[in-house]
């Protein structure tokens, strides 16, 4: 049997069991959602096990109750097939008045919500899960703490093993569990096995509605290419012209993504709102990112050979890979990740702020002197127009960079560290 790795989400999790009767793990399939549960269960119910599921799905109508007995936390598997389970949760949890009473898991957002009478506020808590971070798969050293700098840390020591070949087979293989560990060619194949199978079948069981695989896959292509940026569905629609047969418009590419978002292959980065001192306008759009830079390269169809010939590409799918590294770190200290645009061109690729107001301005680039003296220059002049007599100081600046062996702080006070030295 395969030991199970540690996740960041494993502390979160047992924090809000104790806080709430029933904990909703939420996030794209095969991040490792059931496993991670099961870690803590005491008893477990698979509402899609094919040998109980027709006899799952009548007694979640006429008998709800009857899945909810077991050992506590109980963990309900899948549970968004029958969300009428959600009331018998949400019931039982009142009835009981106690805390970790169950846990319920799902990949999707259930697409029919007229079963649900009520929102479970004050019985559930929310967590969302993501793909495993490059420190939770063992190729970050973990040095540099994310939290340390947020506490003011004087410098950062920190020596990363990852050289470019190795960065580009990251890239492409992902986060996902299952495909740690294994032998590279099956690895990289996992990332399109996760994407055929969005574009088959579960970007339809988002909303119930059939959809069109080449259209997703073109989609999806434009997404990838888009990745980081504001673009619009409009663009998007413009984007796939060339191969559709019929004319797309942006209310269809619009039902599309947000079919992606609900089955968690999407997760858009919203903008940041920082007191200036100028009368900078701030650009509010949403960032466009995959939950995971292993869905980019196979929506491009590339492996780790083609983004080491096509650096700007690989540049787009590594900040993809940092951003999800950070939003878990980010969610373990109980902060968000924001984007920074302005009208004058300014920006910052993550800003990463936490609940008690302390604030990390983050430039990803792949490497390079040249690339990191640009990205500690856009932090030190958003530093350089933000009302400090109005919200606090950054905390730190830190260029992070994919290519670079070791964590250094500059003279200008902006660190340098390298994404596999960096840890929660």
């Amino acid at each position: 049997m395969d030991l199970y790795k540690t996740r960041i989400v494993d502390a979160i999790l047992q924090d809000k069991l104790e806080a709430k009767g029933a904990a909703l793990v939420e996030g794209p399939k095969w991040c490792g959602k059931t496993t991670t549960a099961m870690q803590v269960a005491k008893s477990v119910l698979k509402m899609d096990n094919p040998k109980t599921k027709e006899q799952n799905l009548s007694l979640a109508k006429l008998d709800p109750q009857r899945l909810l007995k077991g050992e506590v936390p109980r963990l309900i598997d899948e549970w968004q097939i029958a969300p009428s389970l959600w009331d018998a949760v949400r019931y039982e949890v009142d009835e009981r008045k106690k805390m970790g009473q169950f846990i319920l898991t799902g990949s999707a957002v259930p697409p029919d919500t007229k079963e649900i009478t009520h929102t479970g506020t004050g019985r559930f808590t929310w967590l969302l899960m993501r793909p495993m971070t490059l420190f939770e798969s063992g190729e970050s050293t973990g040095e540099v703490s994310l939290k340390a700098l947020f506490e003011a840390s004087s410098g950062v020591d920190g020596e990363s093993k990852i050289d470019i070949d190795d960065l580009a087979f990251l890239v492409c293989r992902g986060g996902w569990p299952m495909a740690v560990g294994l032998k590279k060619k099956a690895a990289l194949q996992q990332a399109f096995d996760y994407y055929d199978a969005v574009v088959k079948s579960d970007i339809n069981r988002a909303d119930g509605v059939t959809k069109n695989p080449e259209r997703v896959k073109r989609i999806m292509r434009s997404l990838a290419r888009n990745q980081g940026s504001q673009s619009a569905c409009t663009v998007i629609a413009n984007d796939i012209l060339a191969n559709e047969t019929e004319k797309v418009n942006e209310d269809t590419v619009h039902s599309y993504i947000e079919a992606l978002k609900k089955i968690f292959v999407v997760e858009d980065m919203p903008a940041w709102n920082p007191n200036l001192r100028s009368k900078s306008a701030i650009r509010t759009s949403d960032t466009r990112y995959y939950v995971d830079p292993s869905i980019a390269v196979a929506s491009v169809g590339a492996g780790p050979e083609d983004l080491i010939n096509d650096l700007k590409t690989f540049g787009l799918f590594f900040e993809t890979m940092c951003v999800r590294d950070l939003r878990v770190f980010a969610q373990s200290l109980d902060g968000s990740v924001y984007h920074y645009r302005d009208n004058t061109g300014l920006e910052c690729d993550a800003v990463v702020h936490l609940r008690n107001g302390k604030y990390g301005l983050v430039e990803i680039k792949l490497g390079g002197d040249n690339l990191i003296d640009e990205g500690a220059k856009n932090l030190l002049k958003l530093r350089s127009v933000i009302d400090t007599e109005k919200m606090k100081e950054p905390a730190f600046m830190m260029v992070l960079i994919g290519v670079g062996q070791y964590a250094y702080r500059r003279e200008d006070g902006v660190y340098v560290v390298p994404v596999g030295c960096l840890r929660e």
